[in-house]
């Protein structure tokens, strides 16, 4: 398989990062990690700097190739990352885009590209752990309207959002992949109550969401009723596929900060520690190139990522702990200072494994979708 580039995507490298190098500089200081509406406004701003240069639709109307050389040269340049516009741009609205009726893109993408609104995800639910298929929220058909009752745990920037890409069941006497329906629910309807969460390095970027009697318009559904664990599955493949490909840049570049600040205070000299960093480096090499060969499979079956999204997000969520271990080691003492580098990534890689499917589950469909194996019984 031909991983090079070809001179049109080169080209559009090129005017990226001439346009990067002209108004990065003339960006405002970010706020606290604890300030979200203050992060909304600055993650809202961001994008409307990218609409207003014209490359806001890289992640639905470009191809995947050129998706994934805008989220390597941003973070190369030190961009703004998504921040509160992760869902609507990496999630939602490629789902919307492949799913959704004419009407509904028309409806909910512009404004997403715009940096007018933000989306949650309200996918996960306190007694379903990682088997999201056996979610509880109830959504009753009534008339025009699905009424929604339930609740959603971890669910990403519910505080500060406008949307919710939402999991129901609407058929509870289905077999449980086959009763579900996504929902678009608006965040300000009736009877949603948002409890924010701390996570262990205290940012509040996830809430707790409470739904009574919730009245949604049947026109916000996205693809048809009961049919929604299909349409899940393309919005997993996003979240597998490409959403962390900038983060890969991120941690290539880390390690060469490791090395550098090794070499700085003395710790180069021990064999181990070079071995590991080495073997890390050989690590995100190769996750590079898998994400490339994911990018080019996604390219030849219609921009949509598939199962080997999985093997990448398998093998990358431990990759980075392993990373940030790595960091804990070159740090010695100082890796419990919260105010070095890389102490907060530590804490936050704690999470990779089990945010956006748990390592268990990346197995379990690598072993079916890929390998061929059977389900268990």
């Amino acid at each position: 398989m031909d991983l090079s580039y070809a001179p049109e995507e080169e080209e559009f490298r090129a005017r990226l990062r001439e346009w990067l190098a002209e108004v990065l500089p003339t960006l405002p200081d970010k706020p606290s990690p604890d300030d979200w509406p203050g992060r909304r406004a600055y993650d809202l701003g961001w994008q409307r700097m990218l609409y207003d240069a014209g490359y806001a639709g890289v992640h639905w109307d470009a191809s995947p190739t050129l998706r994934l050389i805008f989220l390597e040269e941003t973070e190369k340049a030190g961009a703004p990352y998504v921040g509160a516009n992760f869902v609507g741009l990496l999630h939602a609205g490629p789902t919307i885009a492949a799913e959704g009726t004419p009407g509904q893109r028309a409806r909910w993408l512009p404004p997403i590209l715009r940096g007018e609104q933000v989306w949650c995800q309200g996918f996960s639910e306190p007694d379903a752990g990682s088997d999201l298929a056996s979610l509880r929220t109830r959504a009753r058909r009534d008339g025009d309207d699905y009424v929604v009752t339930g609740s959603k745990i971890w669910t990403s920037h519910a505080e500060v959002a406008d949307w919710c890409e939402l999991l129901v069941r609407t058929d509870p006497a289905a077999p449980r992949h086959r009763g579900i329906t996504w929902l678009a629910m608006p965040m300000d309807a009736e009877g949603v109550t948002v409890r924010p969460l701390r996570t262990l390095a205290g940012s509040p970027e996830f809430a707790e969401v409470f739904l009574d009697e919730v009245r949604v318009p049947v026109a916000n559904r996205v693809g048809e009723e009961n049919d929604g664990w299909r349409v899940t599955q393309v919005t997993l493949s996003f979240e597998r596929g490409t959403a962390f490909v900038g983060e890969v840049v991120a941690c290539r570049r880390v390690l060469r900060e490791l090395a550098r600040t090794a070499r700085e205070d003395g710790r180069w000299g021990e064999p181990e520690l070079r071995r590991r960093l080495g073997r890390l480096d050989a690590e995100f090499r190769a996750l590079w190139r898998l994400t490339q060969w994911n990018v080019s499979e996604a390219e030849a079956s219609g921009g949509v990522p598939g199962a080997g999204g999985s093997v990448f997000k398998l093998r990358y969520s431990h990759a980075r702990q392993e990373l940030y271990e790595a960091a804990a080691e070159v740090l010695g003492p100082d890796c419990l200072d919260l105010d070095r580098p890389w102490v907060l990534d530590r804490l936050s890689s704690l999470s990779y494994t089990i945010a956006a499917g748990t390592s268990q589950i990346q197995r379990t469909i690598v072993a079916e979708r890929i390998l061929g194996l059977p389900r268990g019984r």
